[in-house]
């Protein structure tokens, strides 16, 4: 069984809004969708390296705010004509709190 982290408050982000969490080898980006599901991927597209917490998302999906790759939040994988993909992190919601999976964080800072 995975150890969860508490990375906050699902009320601090808003709806189709992120919010980032540093970590040593990165950032990764927790997104809010408008149905309130909870994401989090690497915040570095893999195009080009675009942040994604800038982007625009619609749905389960994030635009690039660079050159508009379109990323799915569920897989990390590029949609369309696009190919590449993110690391994805397993995230819950229990009582109001986003929880972060701390031993899949640990095996891609370990993985690095």
């Amino acid at each position: 069984m995975s150890d969860f982290i508490d990375i906050g408050a699902l009320e601090d982000i808003r709806p189709q809004s992120a919010r980032l969490v540093r970590t040593a080898m990165g950032c990764i980006a927790v997104f809010r969708t408008a149905d309130d599901e909870v994401f989090a991927l690497d915040d570095r597209c893999p195009h080009k390296g675009g942040p994604l917490s800038n982007g625009i998302q619609h749905g389960r999906s994030i635009t690039c705010p660079l050159h508009n790759w379109v990323i799915s939040l569920s897989t990390g994988m590029a949609e369309g004509a696009d190919e590449g993909s993110v690391r994805t992190y397993p995230v819950q919601v229990s009582d109001g709190r986003i929880l972060m999976d701390a031993r899949a964080l640990a095996e891609s800072m370990a993985a690095e």
